[in-house]
C-alpha cells in the first residue's frame, strides 16, 4: 500500500486542482475553495485512521479534535458559563485525541471496514450534514464539502489497490482488492452497522437538488 507521505501529497495535490477547478467554474468563491482543498487533504489520510501506525492515528484524531471542539463551543455557548464551557471544550478535546483514538485503534483492523466505499460514503455524507446543520453552510457548499472529504477518501483508497499492484513482477499482491471495496466482506454485521449509520443521517442532510447540480457542473467542468 502507498505510505503516508505518498497519501498526503497525492489528496493535497488533488484538493487543490478541485478547489482550484470549482472556483475558476464559479462553483465556490477563492475563499470558499480553502475548506475545500483541506477536506479533499483530510479524506486522503482518514481511512488510515485504522492503522497500525501509532503516527498516522495521533494525526487523524488531532485533527479531529479541533472541529469536535468548535461543534461543541457552538452548541453550548448558550448554556453554560465562560468557565464551564471552556472546561468541556477541553474535555472534549481529550476526549476525542486521546479516548477516542485510543478506542478505535483497539477495536478496528486495518483495511477492514474504514477502507470502504460504504466508509467514504459515511465520511462524505456526515460532513455534509455538519456542514448543513451545524456551521449552517448553504445547500450547494455543505454538499460541496461532504462531496470534496468523500473524493478524498477514496484517492486513498485508489492508491492502495495501485499500490498492491506490482508492475515489476507483474502481478498482484495479497492486499489487492482489500482497499477499494463496497463494504468489507468478512464483516457482514459491521457492514450494515455503518449502512444503517449513513441511513440515520438522511433527515439532516441539505436538499438533493443541489447535490444534483454540483455533480451535473463537476461532469461538465471534466468533459
Amino acid at each position: 500500500m502507498a505510505d503516508f507521505r505518498t497519501h498526503l501529497g497525492v489528496a493535497a495535490a488533488g484538493g487543490a486542482v478541485i478547489a482550484h477547478g470549482g472556483w475558476q467554474a464559479g462553483l465556490w468563491s477563492a475563499v470558499e475553495s480553502l475548506p475545500v482543498l483541506a477536506l479533499v487533504t483530510f479524506g486522503g489520510i482518514l481511512p488510515d485512521i485504522d492503522a497500525d501506525s501509532s503516527r498516522a492515528i495521533r494525526l487523524i484524531f488531532n485533527l479531529l479534535a479541533v472541529p469536535a471542539v468548535v461543534a461543541g463551543a457552538l452548541l453550548l455557548q448558550g448554556h453554560l458559563a465562560t468557565g464551564s464551557l471552556l472546561l468541556a471544550c477541553g474535555t472534549l478535546y481529550v476526549g476525542v485525541r486521546y479516548l477516542a483514538g485510543a478506542l478505535f485503534a483497539r477495536f478496528t483492523v486495518h483495511r477492514g471496514l474504514w477502507h470502504s466505499l460504504l466508509a467514504a460514503a459515511l465520511c462524505g455524507l456526515g460532513c455534509a450534514a455538519l456542514s448543513h446543520r451545524l456551521f449552517a453552510q448553504p445547500d450547494h457548499l455543505a454538499w460541496a464539502h461532504g462531496v470534496a472529504l468523500g473524493l478524498g477518501f477514496v484517492i486513498h483508497l485508489l492508491l492502495d489497490e495501485l499500490f498492491s499492484v506490482d508492475l515489476t513482477g507483474a502481478r498482484l499482491k495479497r492486499s489487492f482488492g482489500t482497499a477499494l471495496k463496497p463494504f468489507d466482506w468478512r464483516a457482514p454485521g459491521n457492514s450494515l452497522a455503518m449502512l444503517l449509520a449513513a441511513a440515520n443521517l438522511l433527515p439532516w442532510l441539505p436538499p438533493w437538488g443541489p447535490l444534483l447540480g454540483l455533480v451535473a457542473q463537476g461532469a461538465a467542468l471534466w468533459r
